[in-house]
Formats: C-alpha cells, sequence, structure tokens
C-alpha cells in the first residue's frame, strides 16, 4: 500500500482527520480537488462571519449616539469588504496547507474516484491520472447548496448561499427562500447594510430546530428591524421581469407575490456524495448521504464517511470531530463517539446558541424537567455593552424539590450577546453530566455575561440572586 490513509476532502473534515492520524504515526495523503478547508473555510463559516462582523460594526454605528459618539455620512465599500473577507480566508487556507506540511501529510489536488476498496484514481486538471492506495480511506466531502424544485430556480442571476458571498453590489431588497441557519444569518448581514429583506419560509417557523421560546422572540426582533417574515410558505414560481424578481408563493392568507431585486435560495444543503464511484464498491449511500456505523465507517471496511457527506450532524466542528475520532479509531487508539453533544450557534442579531434537547423535545418525549431563564437586561455586561436583549435559558431534570439542586442540565439555550462563546458552558455542563450544585458553586467573575448563565442554573433551585422567585 502506498499509503496507511488517504482522506478524500480537505475541509475541517478531512483535513483534522489527516493531522491527527499523522500525529499518532500514519502515512497520510489528502486529496483535495478545490481548496483547503473545503466550504466552511472559502464558502460558509469563515466568509459570512467575516460578513457578519461587517453587519455588526454597522448595526452599532446606526445606534452610536447612545453612547455619546456623533459620526456622520459614513458609507460601506463594497470592494474593501471583500477585500477583507478574502484575507482572512487566505491566512487560514494558508495556515492549513502549513499544518499538513508541518505534519507531513502529502496533499495532492484533483478529483478522486474509486477503483476498488484500496485504490483511488486522481485525475488532474490537465487530464493525467495517478493510482494511489491505501488500507483505509476517509470520504470527507462535504455537502452543496440544494435547490428546490421551484419553477425559475434555476434563472439566471439567481443566488444560492454560496454565491451571494460575492455579491457585486448591494441590492435594495432582497427575498430569502428558506428561513435556516444560512437563510436567516444572511437575512440579517444584508439588512444591517441597508437592504429590505422579506423571507420565505415552508415551514410554521424559521429555524426549526431551534426552542420555540427563542424563535418567537427572534420574529418580534427582526420585524422590528424591518425583516419581513412569512412562514407556512410555499414558493411556487421565481420569474425574471426586466431588472426585478417575481416571486410567486402561496401563504396563510393564500396567493401572494414578492419583488425583489435579488433572490437568494438557501434551502439547506445536501451531501456531496456523487462522483466518487461508490455504487462501483458498493458502498451505501443515499441522498441523505452515506450510511455509516457508530464509528462512522460505512458497510465496505476499512472505508469511512465523516462530516456533512454522511449527513449525521451538519456542522463544521462536528465533522472535526468525527475527523478526529475516526483516525484514532484506525490507529488503534482508544475513542468514544457514543453521546457526544454538539452545539450550534447562529449568527443572527441577536446571536443564538443552543446546546442539548429544547423544551419542546422534552414536552413530546414526556421528560419530567424544569426551565429558568434569566434575561441580558439585568446583567451589567450586557447594558454596558448595549445589548440587554435576550436571555440564557436552562432546561434541567426534575428530580425532588427536596433536592432540586441534584438535577442535571439538559439544554441550554441562548439568545444574546455572544452566545456562540457563551455555549460552551452549557455544553461542557451536558458532556460531563454535571449538577446544579456543581455549576453553581462555580464563581462566574463580574462583570461578565457569563453571570447570566450561573443565574439561570441558580434559578433552577430557586435560588438565582438578581431575579424575582420563580414558582417550583
Amino acid at each position: 500500500m502506498d499509503k496507511d490513509i488517504i482522506v478524500i476532502g480537505g475541509g475541517p473534515g478531512g483535513y483534522v482527520a489527516a493531522i491527527r492520524a499523522a500525529q499518532l504515526g500514519a502515512k497520510v495523503c489528502v486529496i483535495e480537488k478545490d481548496k483547503l478547508g473545503g466550504t466552511c473555510l472559502n464558502r460558509g463559516c469563515i466568509p459570512t462571519k467575516a460578513l457578519y462582523r461587517n453587519a455588526e460594526i454597522l448595526n452599532i454605528l446606526k445606534n452610536v449616539d447612545e453612547f455619546g459618539i456623533n459620526v456622520d455620512n459614513f458609507n460601506v465599500n463594497v470592494d474593501k469588504i471583500h477585500s477583507r473577507k478574502q484575507g482572512i480566508i487566505d491566512q487560514l487556507v494558508g495556515g492549513v496547507e502549513q499544518l499538513l506540511k508541518a505534519n507531513n501529510v502529502e496533499v495532492v489536488y484533483g478529483n478522486a474516484e474509486f477503483k476498488d476498496k484500496n485504490t483511488i484514481q486522481i485525475l488532474f486538471k490537465d487530464g493525467i491520472k495517478r493510482d494511489i492506495t491505501a488500507a483505509n480511506i476517509i470520504i470527507a466531502t462535504g455537502s452543496k447548496p440544494s435547490i428546490p424544485p421551484i419553477e425559475g430556480a434555476n434563472e439566471g442571476g439567481i443566488y444560492t448561499s454560496e454565491d451571494i458571498l460575492n455579491f457585486q453590489g448591494i441590492p435594495k431588497t432582497l427575498a430569502v427562500i428558506g428561513g435556516g441557519v444560512v437563510g436567516m444569518e444572511l437575512a440579517c448581514i444584508f439588512n444591517a447594510m441597508g437592504t429590505r429583506v422579506t423571507v420565505l419560509e415552508f415551514m410554521p417557523n424559521i429555524l426549526g430546530q431551534v426552542d420555540s421560546d427563542i424563535t418567537k422572540r427572534l420574529v418580534v426582533s427582526l420585524k422590528k428591524k424591518g425583516i419581513a417574515v412569512n412562514t407556512s410558505t410555499k414558493v411556487t414560481k421565481i420569474e425574471k421581469i426586466s431588472d426585478k424578481y417575481v416571486i410567486y408563493a402561496e401563504g396563510k392568507k393564500g396567493e401572494f407575490k414578492v419583488e425583489a431585486d435579488k433572490v437568494l435560495i438557501s434551502a439547506g444543503r445536501m451531501p456531496a456524495a456523487l462522483g466518487l464511484n461508490l455504487e462501483g464498491i458498493g458502498v451505501e449511500f443515499d441522498k441523505k448521504g452515506i450510511k455509516t456505523n457508530s464509528s462512522f465507517e460505512t458497510n465496505v471496511k476499512g472505508i469511512y464517511a465523516i462530516g456533512d457527506v454522511n449527513g449525521k450532524v451538519m456542522l463544521a466542528h462536528a465533522a472535526s470531530h468525527q475527523g478526529i475520532f475516526t483516525a484514532e479509531k484506525i490507529m488503534e487508539r482508544a475513542a468514544n463517539s457514543e453521546n457526544q453533544v454538539v452545539p450550534s450557534c447562529i449568527f443572527v442579531f441577536p446571536e443564538i446558541a443552543c446546546v442539548g434537547i429544547t423544551e419542546d423535545e422534552a414536552k413530546q418525549k414526556g421528560i419530567p424537567y424544569r426551565t429558568c431563564k434569566f434575561m441580558f437586561g439585568a446583567n451589567g455586561k450586557a447594558l454596558a455593552l448595549g445589548e440587554g436583549e435576550g436571555f440564557i435559558k436552562v432546561i434541567a431534570t426534575k428530580t425532588s424539590l427536596e433536592n432540586p439542586t441534584e438535577e442535571r442540565i439538559l439544554g441550554v439555550h441562548i439568545m444574546g450577546p455572544h452566545a456562540s462563546d457563551l455555549i460552551h458552558e452549557g455544553t461542557l455542563a451536558i458532556q460531563n453530566n454535571l449538577s446544579i450544585e456543581g455549576i453553581k458553586n462555580t464563581i462566574h467573575a463580574h462583570p461578565t455575561l457569563s453571570e447570566a448563565f450561573s443565574e439561570a442554573v441558580m434559578g433552577i433551585a430557586g435560588e438565582a440572586i438578581h431575579m424575582a422567585p420563580i414558582k417550583l
């Protein structure tokens, strides 16, 4: 065999798996058809967060007079926005290249296809082919935007969630088809830049997997910002008329149409499993992804699938964790993929972050529970930041009134400043089965946003200091 492990795909699942395997002594090759870093670094997480920071600053500028600062006649320079964004991408991609090189991982740029269970044929841009063999192969080819079967959806100029990152000008109006995570993030980014945004979501709620306490408040907040949200809405047709797009839809009150300068179709992502000749070697897969067991191994021994392509948890950090686990399993190091708690973050305004079960899930599953919410409006640091909107909600097991401090955390849901940073307190608590007692005895520095988490946890036992007593 040429290598111990071949990794197909150099995204956050693939390159992390390769580095961990190399650390453990494996001879590793990464095959990447485009750029290292995958969708996350080049067309997803990182560029959107760079744009999110632009939007965040614009939102501050719009309200800067509240801080006693006068700023007049500021404007947006789209070229500089893209230059900054690309600089961040280039720096991170270059960092991945150096890390792989430092760990003696061979990187080959080309299209990969299975010849047999241990042989990959690489097709280079110049038409030359090369075969490479390995005892184990990890598929980490990620995902791609999903385009729903809407008449006119392939009309020229309609954005996917990847295309829109290279917008040439700020549109006056934007229709967003899909109220999931990516759709809502981009809706908020363009709203901050001055675009009038209309969201059209097929399901009864935007951000369907988020606790309903948060989504209800978010919709109110979005409307105040001028974002129109239409749920339970089916888009039937998109038509280009002159320099405008007309979106025909059916909603709660019947048929209606929306005119917009630009249209973003953000209807989720689908695993990128085609073109590898998986059917030729008998690897099972369908439109939901490559089928794997709890160890991310396919039905063909020695072939693994991690990250978005297996369809389990389509998040970059989940892909990285799966990559580390798989590398350690192949190299016969102790590894455990069971009961891993995966946080999720949504970069809207204010930020949202979640981990564990929602209250809706607890009700559906009949799990005895109790909750407590602590409002950021009662947190000194949040008010000093000018970001008192939102709350931290903690869901805990319900044991007995006599021993509420022995209860365990089941879920943490945050809407507010720096939610994406704060969520890891909840993740640690759930992953390590911490009790209310253990958390409340941990001193949280003042003044910090983290105090809000501490207060919400203490509130489960009726011991929160900075909120009125709640009925247990």
